[in-house]
């Protein structure tokens, strides 16, 4: 291909009548007081699209434009420039042809690159346009840390020797030439790089495995040799501020991380095994609290009636669902609508997970005392108006958000059940009086997260005979009108087929019959009356839902749905 020509933006989106010379006028004095380029300009200002400017450039250029999200691209192909090499051209190779490569730029008019490129490529160079966005996220994708790590691990076996332990001379070494502080940067690297949000450290009989979980499921990310796992441990409990003396019982800590200039917190839990001490990591990121109610996957229906709960003066509602199931994120959405000058909010978290400006966060510190019960005592003299409860964890801590529920307080708590209908059971189970939980408590939300099919590579199917039956228990015989779809696995998703999850959700309202029950503590008429308020508005139909829409495949919602069905 043809080296290509230097080419002025502006003019080429004149000329195929995508902007005004008034608009360009604007954007182009836009640019000498500001630095930025032309194109970022017109998108900031919604004056143009991305596409529609790299449609316009291929246009020009006579090159194609590929959609990079419809787009399976081969990671033998992509490796064949370094990762240094494609982020600084804003370039992947697409495909490698038998004379060629296919090569998509996000500007093919930069010829510095473009020479760079076909330098380093020992065949033509075929040219497309690419979107930014989507190259910088297949980049992270791509280029895995898998064989850093595993080289890594293997440098730091070779560095411990014959040893199964570090000795204080290991400890007293520079951070920045031990192995062991690569291995996990590293890890983080990696685990930040395809969404993880935990990473396991699990010493087995003769490997040590390290796993992510990555949209709930977990993900071996490679195997070391045991010996290695000592040296982890030690260094993470020496972040973590635990004793690395004490290897018999488990210990809880929490430290932070920069990964690519970004702090991140990392909540850490050691538990003793046969063979070793496992380790498991919670990755939090800062997230500086972009939170919507519409973000979180509700029906239109149930966003109307959770709004209304939220927006009431006093009560409790609580959020179930087991670890890693949204719930913290649930609330936050309804502290983040909820958050004015207006209203006086304090929060109590273990630990304090987002920050939302404008609220005050406390963070539970067990070490010295300061425990939810404590912490809750404090904030109902500071005048709240609202209070977070990270979590209803014993009696003390429940009833004290129950009478503040009770004196004029919004209380928004989470609880470990299984469903909203066991909730107020696991309360009273706790030893809280059962007239408290049926004055206080208002609604339930229980949620699970649900992993959604990956655009990039879904297609329909033909329902397998045990899907049919499930969904049909559902849907009954109009199980038959619908298509089905799951994803085929490609390299937008590392081959699982799903990206990203939404929630699903069932909501229970405290009405007056389930407040009776409740006083009652007759928990058959509470289920009895809770089943019939909840009628075709469960977790598995919200589930079901989402397979109707295509969202998500049957086996997803048939695995969630394993977790609270009998």
């Amino acid at each position: 291909m043809a080296r290509p020509d230097k080419i002025r933006l502006g003019e080429v989106l004149i000329q195929q009548d995508l902007i005004t010379s008034e608009q360009l006028n604007k954007s182009l004095e836009e640019q000498k007081r500001t630095g930025r380029k032309l194109g970022r300009i017109l998108v900031d200002t919604a004056i143009l699209t991305d596409s529609q400017i790299a449609k316009a450039l291929a246009k020009q250029l006579n090159i194609p434009f590929i959609d990079l999200k419809q787009f399976n691209v081969k990671h033998e192909a992509i490796h064949k420039l370094s990762e240094a090499q494609s982020r600084r051209f804003r370039a992947l190779i697409l495909e490698e042809r038998s004379s060629s490569f296919l090569v998509g730029m996000t500007d093919p008019t930069n010829l510095f690159a473009y020479d760079e490129i076909v330098r380093i490529l020992p065949k033509q160079v075929e040219l497309a346009i690419v979107l930014e966005d989507y190259v910088l996220q297949i980049i992270d994708r791509t280029y895995r840390r898998t064989e850093e790590i595993s080289s890594l691990a293997q440098e730091l076996g070779y560095d411990l020797g014959d040893t199964t332990d570090l000795t204080n001379s290991a400890i007293s070494r520079r951070a920045d030439d031990a192995p062991v502080v690569k291995l996990l940067q590293t890890i983080f690297e990696d685990a930040l790089q395809v969404r993880a949000s935990d990473i396991h450290i699990e010493p087995q009989e003769s490997r040590l495995h390290i796993r992510f979980r990555i949209d709930g499921v977990m993900h071996l990310q490679t195997q070391a040799e045991l010996k290695i796992a000592s040296a982890l441990v030690l260094r993470l409990k020496l972040l973590s501020g635990l004793d690395i003396s004490e290897k018999r019982l488990p210990q809880d800590g929490r430290f932070q991380v920069n990964v690519k200039e970004s702090p991140i917190d990392v909540r850490l839990s050691s538990m003793p095994t046969q063979y070793g001490e496992s380790v498991v990591m919670r990755i939090l990121r800062q997230n500086k609290g972009d939170f919507s109610l519409e973000k979180l996957g509700m029906s239109p229906e149930m966003l109307v009636r959770f709004r209304k709960l939220i927006h009431r003066p006093n009560g409790m509602v609580l959020v179930t669902g087991p670890t890693g199931s949204g719930k913290t994120t649930t609330l936050y959405a309804a502290l983040s609508e909820l958050n004015s000058l207006e209203n006086k909010i304090i929060t109590v978290e273990d630990p304090v997970e987002y920050r939302l400006e404008g609220i005050n966060q406390v963070q539970v510190n067990e070490k010295i005392d300061l425990n939810f019960s404590r912490v809750l005592r404090s904030s109902l003299r500071q005048d709240p108006d609202i209070i977070l409860i990270g979590e209803m964890r014993d009696q003390e801590t429940t009833q004290i958000g129950l009478r503040a529920a009770m004196t004029g307080h919004l209380v928004l708590s989470t609880l470990h059940t299984n469903d909203a209908v066991s909730s107020p059971a696991r309360m009273i189970d706790m030893g809280v009086p059962p007239f408290m939980v049926a004055m206080s408590l208002i609604a339930v939300i229980a949620q699970r997260l649900v992993r959604i099919i990956c655009e990039s590579c879904t297609h329909t199917y033909t329902l397998l005979p045990n899907e049919h039956a499930w969904l049909k228990l559902e849907l009954g015989n109009a199980v038959d009108d619908h298509e089905f779809s799951h994803g085929r696995g490609c390299s937008h998703c590392n081959g699982t087929g799903y990206q990203g999850r939404v929630g699903v959700y069932e909501l229970l309202e405290i009405n007056t019959q389930l407040t009776d029950a409740i006083n009652q503590f007759d928990p058959h008429l509470f289920i009895r009356h809770a089943r019939q308020q909840m009628e075709g508005k469960s977790l598995r139909k919200s589930a079901v839902d989402l397979v109707v829409a295509k969202r998500t495949s049957v086996a997803e919602a048939m695995r969630i749905s394993n977790q609270f069905e009998d």
